[in-house]
């Protein structure tokens, strides 16, 4: 794929730049390969239904410090991340592998801990442990864990399949995470500066444990399945809400309206966010990590979900067209940008 002689730094590209450069090459053999890269998960065809398959990787130093992450919460959160693209495409999660890489400061009982976080998300969302690798490493821990969830044929949903006048929804409040990862980054700060001082976090239990500990949101699965509701199109919000909604418009090739009177935001967050010197609303639609969903729903459904807990209607697929808008409280209309977390 590289021209001899030509170095292209892969900044350039970014993180999905360089996924839809390797996709360019990818050539599907099997005809069970229902859906490939480009989704929250690949859907591969079992004889029995569908299966739906998602791997992810956390990096010590990229995605965690162990300085204020405790073990424990690292090995659930690892697992719930996984669960939570399952979750995305409207499936159950089934199995889950774990592959960990890790150097010699690492001893036993510290594994024994982060398997705890790990085995309590198994029980908790009703999933296998069923195997995975273990490796040395010279630099720190390295988690990748590859989950595997159920769906039958007519429950599949996919980023691509919003339509002209869906209802666009999300769970939850967003941009508690990124904050509970700002007041984690202060007291760090505060205590390196004077190791004397206390962490202060009592008032800041939500955001800190949003971020440490976030749940995947299979409940609003098993209640949308109740409802008899199933979504047009779906995706967990791990890189932002904006870089979400982005997703769905090129994947689905249609625009859409959000208003940002409409954006769920926790009065936890909003306070914390000003004392931060930050805007509550661009945390919300930048922050990440919140692993919450975001989907879209035909017109028909909304009788069934407006009384839902915990789910919020933030607005509308408009049309055919490639653009994301987020309407002010004045009518203005502002083009939506991706400004979440960026590799590379």
């Amino acid at each position: 794929m590289e021209k001899e002689g030509k170095k292209t730094e892969i900044g350039t590209l970014g993180e999905f730049g360089l996924i839809e450069r390797i996709n360019k090459h990818t050539v599907i053999k099997n005809p069970e390969t229902r859906k490939g890269i480009g989704d929250d998960a690949a859907i591969i065809e079992t004889g029995n239904g569908l299966m739906a398959v998602t791997s992810d990787m956390l990096v010590e130093g990229i995605h965690f410090d162990l300085s204020y992450t405790p073990l424990k919460h690292l090995g659930y959160k690892s697992a719930a991340v996984n669960i939570s693209d399952i979750a995305a495409m409207n499936a159950l999660p089934k199995q889950i592998t774990v592959n960990l890489a890790l150097s010699n400061r690492f001893s036993v009982e510290a594994v024994d801990e982060f398997y705890k976080g790990i085995f309590l998300a198994c029980e908790n969302y009703g999933v296998d442990l069923v195997g995975g690798d273990m490796s040395s490493s010279t630099s720190g821990l390295i988690i990748s864990i590859t989950a595997l969830g159920g769906v039958a044929n007519e429950d599949v949903t996919y980023r691509s399949g919003a339509s002209e006048n869906d209802i666009i929804c999300v769970t939850g409040d967003l941009g508690a995470a990124y904050l509970g990862l700002q007041v984690l980054k202060r007291e760090k700060a505060v205590y390196l500066a004077n190791p004397d001082m206390q962490p202060e976090l009592d008032h800041f239990d939500y955001l800190v444990k949003r971020h440490l500990r976030p749940e995947a949101r299979m409940d609003i699965i098993y209640e949308l399945k109740e409802a008899g509701v199933k979504p047009t199109a779906m995706i967990d919000v791990s890189d932002g809400l904006a870089s979400e909604l982005l997703h769905i418009v090129k994947a689905s090739g249609y625009s859409l309206n959000i208003h940002s009177d409409k954006i769920p935001i926790d009065d936890l967050s909003f306070k914390t966010a000003e004392e931060f010197d930050l805007d509550p609303l661009t945390c919300a639609l930048n922050g990440g990590e919140d692993y919450e969903l975001l989907f879209t729903i035909g017109q028909s459904d909304y009788e069934k979900i407006k009384y839902l807990n915990d789910v919020t209607l933030i607005g509308y697929i408009t049309g055919k067209g490639t653009k994301a808008h987020l309407v002010t409280k004045g009518g203005d209309a502002i083009p939506l940008t991706a400004q979440g977390w960026h590799h590379f």
